[in-house]
């Protein structure tokens, strides 16, 4: 019998999500493979025994860090299948298949990644009007972005109108340099990546010429009646009572809304209270009107920002969305409460 040692490195994965709970991804490893020791400190493992055998369980491992690379997250059937033989990947896009919002660029699907980005499509489907709110990184924007491609590819909307307030850390447009474009671009770059990754090009280009997706700061909506649209609201938390009130009033026939902000980034100016907080409120019990939280436990960014997320929330009081009724995240916890 030939002996080895192979040390692995994954000290840029999320080394709870790695190992599981518990070590318990780690001992399933263990278990299927007795006769191979693995050690591990931090992000480091050390695999000894038979050549052949460590060979089987490095490949197994290289296997678990790709899972959890690319969806951000290991579930107990993707370690099931990985240490049966299955080919995870092949088994979840099986799964995923069904939750699939809409195909992006080149075929990639784009599907809701946690539990709260599935409720938000479900409120989506359910309500015109969606206010989804928390933190940066919980895929809130890119969501309903993918949310408003569907409605256009299925032709339930003739356009799409992503919007934004333009007021952020204090800037004001005027006394940024060049024209109009040159001024708004930066604040409304996020929802042009958003439609980067799901539509061509050459498409997007010619929707964006012929209007029938408009990207434009909140003050353009003023007047105007959006039917047959999907309409988004980001980085709502920075418009104020008035401007909210204005855009929610623009509303036209067959027309869906989703409301995207995180209370915990409010830019306006200090004696200005934020729409956003007042609409949560005074909204809540109208039947159509959709309110979903988000929490840290989305973050779909680097692992680190859901961690400095949580030192944050521990020392500041940020405002929650206000429960009601028929609330999915309330129906969500009667059905678990109830297994």
């Amino acid at each position: 019998m030939s002996l080895s040692e192979v040390v692995l490195l994954i000290e840029d994965l999320d080394l709870v999500a790695f190992y599981g709970q518990n070590d318990k991804n780690l001992n399933a490893v263990r278990k299927a493979y007795p006769d191979v020791t693995i050690t591990s400190r931090g992000g480091m493992m050390k695999l000894n025994g038979d050549k052949k055998r460590v060979q089987e369980v490095k490949s197994k491992l290289e296997m678990m860090s790709k899972m959890l690379r690319q969806y951000g997250e290991l579930s107990k059937g993707n370690i099931k299948d990985i240490l049966s033989g299955e080919n995870p990947f092949i088994t979840k896009i099986k799964k995923d298949s069904k939750n699939v919002i809409v195909h992006g660029r080149n075929g990639k699907p784009i599907l809701p990644r946690t539990q709260n980005q599935k409720k938000l499509v479900e409120s989506s489907n359910e309500n015109d009007i969606l206010f989804a709110i928390g933190p940066a990184g919980t895929g809130k924007t890119y969501t309903a972005v993918a949310l408003a491609v569907r409605a256009l590819k299925l032709g339930l909307v003739s356009r799409i109108v992503l919007t934004r307030p333009a007021v952020e850390a204090g800037e004001n447009l005027g006394y940024l340099p060049g024209d109009l474009k040159d001024k708004i671009d930066p604040y409304l770059r996020p929802l042009y990546d958003a439609l980067d990754d799901m539509i061509p090009p050459e498409k997007l280009a010619l929707y964006m010429e012929t209007r029938v997706i408009e990207v434009a700061p909140l003050a353009f909506m003023r007047g105007r009646t959006l039917d047959h649209a999907f309409i988004i609201l980001d980085e709502a938390q920075n418009t104020t009572e008035i401007q909210l009130k204005m855009f929610l009033t623009r509303l036209g026939p067959n027309a869906k809304c989703i409301i995207t902000g995180d209370l915990s980034q409010i830019d306006l100016p200090r004696r200005q209270q934020s729409g956003l907080i007042k609409s949560l409120n005074i909204l809540k019990n109208i039947e159509g009107i959709g309110m979903l939280q988000l929490t840290s436990a989305d973050v779909v960014r680097h692992r680190l920002v859901k961690q400095i997320i949580d030192a944050y929330e521990k020392h500041s009081e940020v405002p929650h969305v206000p429960r009601k009724e028929k609330n999915l995240n309330e129906k969500e916890d009667k059905e678990s409460t109830s297994d």
